[in-house]
């Protein structure tokens, strides 16, 4: 079965840190982390909604000024997440540009941006025509786990420890809705647009008796009517989603631990940081990184299906092998304990 999303990691696992999500049928995509963000076709950034910033370090947000560049003089909103003290440093890093000539711009860019705290995300806009000055109103709201929530999916985050607030964020389609290509043709249809509202109907759980037009699209072309259940049965194979989880700068410790297991439970796919080999973890703590093998053990207690271990240090240059040999050893040792004691 396809997808509804895509994701990939934007660089190399030596260099910066960036997860790209891109949507089947959509010119939408969220991206976690911004720092290079060379490797990404203008294309590619003009479909961003949404960004999802773990902290603050230059290797995890240094892209930030590239996207902004692109996006003015652009009609688009722009939200974008990071932990406490994030609304300072996106103030900052808006405030480092003069800006007299965008009051002339014809299209609104506005960048909706939100701090995550442990008991409520504060959240400003920044309008481009206004030179990105914030605007009068602070919103704030409590903070519940789940910073984005649409029929489709929502996408939820954990503050955890890097010796500053950092996030975990993960993503999870609500159930995938599988479109039978020959049964489609078999009723005379064709992929089109009016799949996507077929979906939203389904996700918005709309009543199956109601009924579902669908528009073919050319100018000649007769709108057809159905039932909404009937039409779901004849065309879709409703199917479990997929959840992604993405982690980049944490310590091991117990509290980091118990919350990733949290998050990360039962992911398709984890994406998580081992920036050191496990002989080297008197560093790793110190600088508040994971191991290749505590990123492994991690991924078997979280019950994940598939996992990519990224940001290694440069010091294994040449020698990646180990480290992804050390994570998966680590996954299929804890896995195979796991399985042993269960009742």
């Amino acid at each position: 079965m396809r997808p509804s999303f895509y994701p990939r990691l934007i660089n190399g696992p030596f260099d910066d840190p960036g997860l790209y999500i891109s949507f089947l049928f959509e010119k939408r995509a969220l991206i976690f982390d911004l720092g290079d963000t060379c490797s990404l076709s203008a294309k590619d950034v003009l479909k961003i909604s949404d960004v999802f910033i773990t902290h603050t370090h230059m290797d995890h947000f240094a892209g930030f000024d590239s996207l902004l560049r692109l996006f003015l003089g652009r009609e688009k909103n722009l939200c974008i997440f990071g932990p406490h003290g994030f609304l300072k440093n996106i103030e900052g890093r808006l405030a480092g540009y003069s800006w007299n000539l965008v009051k002339h711009y014809d299209h609104r860019f506005v960048i909706r941006a939100a701090e995550i705290r442990a008991d409520c995300l504060i959240v400003k806009q920044y309008r481009c025509q206004n030179g990105f000055l914030p605007d009068p109103e602070t919103i704030r709201q409590p903070f519940d786990g789940i910073l984005l929530k649409e029929p489709a999916f929502c996408v939820s985050a954990v503050i955890l420890d890097h010796s500053i607030p950092c996030l975990g964020f993960s993503m999870e389609e609500r159930f995938h809705v599988n479109i039978m290509k020959d049964r489609l043709h078999n009723l005379g249809l064709e992929i089109g647009p009016w799949l996507k509202e077929f979906k939203q109907a389904l996700f918005s759980r709309k009543d199956p008796d109601s009924d579902f037009e669908i528009k073919p699209g050319g100018k000649n072309e007769k709108i057809i009517k159905m039932k909404l259940g009937d039409l779901s049965s004849r065309i879709a194979l409703i199917t479990p989603g997929q959840k992604i989880t993405y982690l980049a700068d944490i310590g091991y410790n117990k509290a980091n631990v118990e919350k990733v297991i949290e998050l990360a439970k039962d992911s398709d796919h984890l994406f998580i940081e081992s920036a050191f080999l496990d002989k080297h973890r008197e560093i790793a703590e110190k600088k508040f990184h994971l191991t290749a093998r505590q990123a492994g053990t991690l991924a078997a207690k979280a019950g994940v299906k598939q996992f990519t271990i990224f940001h290694f240090s440069p010091r294994y240059m040449g020698h990646e092998n180990l480290l992804q040999k050390e994570a998966k050893e680590a996954y299929e040792e804890t896995y195979g304990r796991m399985d042993r004691s269960a009742p």
